[in-house]
């Protein structure tokens, strides 16, 4: 299943893939995996981004 909210929260910051990835040191390629719903992130990194982006894990990953 898509992440469309860890894209969205990643746009509203004005990040590409590249600088998220790069703040949160992993490749441009994982961001993009996470985002299609293709990875299963480790829960440092989950937390890595939420703290990159501002959020939650609730807020961007946690099924409702």
């Amino acid at each position: 299943m898509k992440n469309m909210k860890l894209k969205v929260a990643r746009v509203e910051k004005d990040l590409s893939q590249e600088e998220l990835a790069k703040q949160v040191g992993v490749s441009r390629q994982t961001i993009g995996l996470i985002e299609l719903g293709k990875y299963n992130p480790s829960l440092k990194l989950c937390i890595a981004i939420c703290k990159a982006l501002s959020k939650t894990l609730d807020d961007l990953f946690w099924e409702e």
